[in-house]
């Protein structure tokens, strides 16, 4: 059974998640940015990983700001977020990730960017195309 297609009514196109399988992480790889969560949900991450929020804080955030984002490592010339497993092709933290990677692809900066997006995202498929 083929995985169904999700949709957003503000978005003009929908996601196909099975595309996850083969795109060797492009959403958490590449150019470099910034992974912001909330308190609470770097309390969970903290709390997944089992370690105190001090140690959190130093060896898996960095201060962007008057905000934190989850640190990157360089591998190669891409920018992986740290909890990136290429190893596994997925991420580490899956089960407790932040609201900003559970929404994606469906950020309101590619409201207006879609061929951004569909260069970047194999599973992106304009709603046009789709035929919904």
């Amino acid at each position: 059974m083929p995985t169904p297609l999700l949709t957003h009514p503000d978005y003009p196109y929908a996601f196909d998640p099975s595309a996850c399988n083969s795109c060797q992480g492009r959403c958490c790889t590449g150019e470099s940015g910034y992974i912001f969560a909330s308190i609470g949900e770097f309390e969970a991450i903290a709390h997944h990983l089992g370690i105190d929020m001090t140690s959190f804080i130093a060896d898996y955030l960095v201060k962007v700001k008057n905000r934190f984002s989850i640190r990157q490592c360089k591998v190669g010339e891409s920018h992986d977020c740290l909890f990136f497993d290429r190893n596994r092709n997925g991420c580490s933290i899956y089960e407790v990730r932040p609201t900003q990677c559970r929404t994606f692809p469906f950020w309101e900066y590619f409201r207006t960017h879609l061929d951004e997006l569909l260069q970047e995202c194999p599973g992106i498929k304009k709603l046009s195309d789709a035929g919904l």
